[in-house]
Formats: C-alpha cells, structure tokens, sequence
C-alpha cells in the first residue's frame, strides 16, 4: 500500500486553511487525516492544525488493530476534539467561531475504517469507477437529498459552502463512520474542496488512472484545481493498493 499527500494554497487565498498528516501507532496500523478549516483571518488553519495534530498524536499512542473498535475511538476523539476547538474559540476574539471539517482514515490491510465530518471527500476508484463514499455535511446536500435543488443546481449554487456539521461547533457533533473493503487495484482518494470544486468526478478518475506514479497524480489534481482558478486551498491524500492482494 502506497500513500502520497499534498497540500496547496491555491490562486486565490493568502493562508493555507487545509492540513493534513499520516501518523502510526503503536500497532503499526496507519492512520490518515484530512481537514480544512474555517473561520476569520488565521482562525481556519489553528483548527485544521489542531485537529489533525492533536488526533493524530492521540493516535500514535493507541494499540488499536481491530476496524469497528477503531471507529468508536474515532467517533469519540473527533467529538473530544470538536469540544475542545469550541472551547478554545470562546477564550480568543480572533479565534471565535473558528471550525473544520475533518477525514480520518485507518487502514487495516484489506480493510480501512472511516470517519468524516463536513464536506471535505473521500471517493474509491475501482474498475474505473470513482465513488464518492462519504457523505457531503453541507446545506446544498440537504436541499439536493430533499429534491428542492437537482445536483446540476447544487454545482454553482451562491451557498454551496455553508456546513451543516463541523468540527468546533457548540453542540455534540455527530460523526459519520463506515468500515469498507479494499480491492486488489483500488485507490481511495481523499480531498478538500478545493479539489471538488473545481474539477470533475470524470477529470478525478481519468487523471488517476492514466498517471503511474502516485506522486504525479496528487501534483496533476492540484494543478487542475488551480489551472481552473485555484479559489481555495487544495489538500490531495490518495492510497494506492497494489498487486495480488496486500
């Protein structure tokens, strides 16, 4: 199993708002995380930062192997962490209301174990078909589900990042978690939406599968997202499976 990840700032914003890290524990079991944070001046990049770092450090510490158990340690720490970025929002003016989303991904060999809050993505590309696996916590996705809006709609629509659910708001957040499985040629994708926004599931799908090299695709997304206008930060995390099995 290959990891590459890339973060950039994009055409448009004058700090980097996303983060993103790999950390191991004590297992040696992997765990990936993606967030892109939000809020006024730097506020975004303290949440994004902290999230992931803080996460993952508490992740380094575990002995966790088994999938289902992972997610509930995942669905416990990113509620904890929520807390604590609204806690510290309420003792900094600067830092008031400061939120992210986040993506954590814990590979387990054949498996890998998921957790997601906001509207940052994960897809799984396999036998040419790119699937987004996670859910978007947006209010467009909420008017597209309802049927108020069509997906075409959703596209371009003058709310399209307004959250629904984030890392860092005042109540519980709730943390949607699967567990999936890989195939012997997959890739999982994972993405700020400065990626999706800006380039298409079938320009995603095609540049992964006709690029070798892992490093290579991650540059040729970013470099899509900001040859299109590049208006936010972009952050590409992409596992590659390889060979018979793992």
């Amino acid at each position: 199993m290959e990891i590459r990840f890339q973060s950039d700032v994009g055409k448009r914003r004058n700090t980097n708002q996303d983060f993103a890290a790999i950390y191991v524990n004590k297992a040696n079991i992997t765990l990936a995380l993606l967030a892109d944070g939000m809020g006024g001046h730097r506020a975004g990049d303290v949440a994004s930062r902290q999230a992931v770092s803080e996460i993952g450090t508490a992740w380094e510490q575990t002995t966790l192997t088994d999938s289902e158990k992972t997610a509930q340690w995942l669905i416990q720490k990113i509620q904890q962490e929520s807390q604590a970025i609204y806690q510290k929002g309420q003792t900094q003016e600067e830092l008031n209301g400061m939120g992210t989303t986040i993506i954590a991904v814990a590979l387990f060999g054949d498996q890998f174990t998921i957790a997601n809050v906001g509207d940052s993505r994960a897809y799984l590309l396999r036998n040419h078909t790119l699937t987004q696996i996670t859910e978007d916590h947006s209010l467009v996705n909420e008017l597209v589900k309802s049927g108020q809006i069509t997906a075409e709609m959703a596209l371009n629509h003058p709310r399209k990042n307004v959250l629904t659910r984030s890392v860092g708001m005042p109540s519980e957040v709730e943390v949607d978690v699967a567990i999936h499985y890989f195939g012997a040629q997959d890739y999982l994708l994972v993405c700020s939406d400065g990626l999706t926004n800006m380039v298409s599931d079938q320009e995603i799908a095609a540049t992964i599968e006709g690029t070798p090299a892992l490093e290579t695709i991650v540059q040729q997304l970013i470099d899509q997202a900001n040859a299109r206008g590049g208006v936010d930060n972009i952050t590409v995390l992409l596992i590659k499976v390889g060979g018979e099995g793992l």
